[in-house]
């Protein structure tokens, strides 16, 4: 791609990236909406401005809704938690989490109780029995969906992968809290129209590498972890500015050994860098301020 196309893709900041079943799942949550009792909407806690689906409400509309923040292990928890206080303060209940830490995930399963206490002791009102609670988990790619849904199947019953799209169809899974989940495919709306945002998610790898171009995805990084984390920066990759990403990239590239016919490889330098992320080589990183 030459840079007069990388100009029209970033400066119209129109990013589109729609696959038929993103557009699929949409219509599915619209049927099975009657069975929903509570939602369950995940969102990473380095992007939790950029991650959060835009239009959700027009999906889900009126239902109980439960705000999980996942990857608190990779985040910087001093940014993220304004992010859990700015939520919150919209009247959403937000649970900033861990996935792979067991009391975490058994939050999700207090707070799913609490939440729909009023349910049950309505039906215990009327001498029915206790309500499974059906909860719809939605996201968009590769925010822990299928972590969250394995745990509390307690059991290997939906596909892990730190790629987007993994997930392809929808389907209700059984869980030993009496309560059944929606597994869905991750969301993304049509086009996105912020710059900023699109290049938090290639960051994180919510959207495929292909969409962006990956040089631009990594000089962003390079220059958000120099403005907010230079200490990472410096420790990760021996620089201390980004002034000149020629020579940037030439330190990184030797330091790392990627050398093609006695010159850097560029690209290889760029996936090196978003690779760093995705395979949590750097952690304790917020990106949406």
């Amino acid at each position: 791609m030459n840079n007069s196309d990388k100009e029209n893709v970033l400066n119209k900041s129109v990013i589109n990236w729609y696959p038929g079943h993103m557009a699929k799942t949409r219509r599915l949550i619209s049927e099975k909406f009657n069975l929903i009792d509570i939602v369950y909407e995940l969102i990473d806690a380095r992007i939790p401005y950029s991650s959060k689906i835009k239009d959700i409400y027009d999906v889900i509309r009126n239902k109980p809704k439960l705000l999980i923040m996942t990857k608190k292990d990779l985040c910087d928890l001093k940014v993220t938690q304004k992010w859990v206080s700015y939520y919150e303060n919209l009247g959403t209940k937000v649970l900033l989490v861990d996935l792979n830490n067991n009391a975490d995930y058994k939050k999700i399963i207090d707070t799913t109780y609490e939440m729909m206490n009023k349910v049950q002791q309505k039906r215990e009102g009327k001498g029915l029995k206790e309500k499974e609670i059906r909860a719809l988990v939605v996201g968009i790619p590769n925010v822990g969906k299928s972590t969250l849904i394995n745990k509390m199947a307690n059991r290997h019953v939906a596909d892990v992968g730190n790629n987007p799209g993994v997930t392809k169809n929808i389907s209700w899974l059984k869980t030993p809290y009496n309560i059944s989940l929606l597994d869905t495919p991750g969301i993304l709306w049509p086009k996105i129209s912020e710059e900023k945002i699109a290049l938090n998610l290639a960051a994180m790898t919510s959207i495929k590498q292909e969409v962006l171009p990956i040089d631009d995805v990594a000089v962003y990084i390079l220059k958000t972890l120099h403005e907010y984390y230079p200490t990472l920066l410096k420790e990760r990759y021996q620089i201390s500015n980004v002034d000149d990403f020629e020579e940037v990239y030439n330190v990184i590239g030797k330091n790392m050994g990627a050398m093609k016919n006695g010159e850097v490889d560029y690209d290889r330098v760029s996936k090196k860098i978003i690779n760093d992320i995705k395979m949590e080589h750097i952690k304790d990183i917020t990106f949406d301020r």
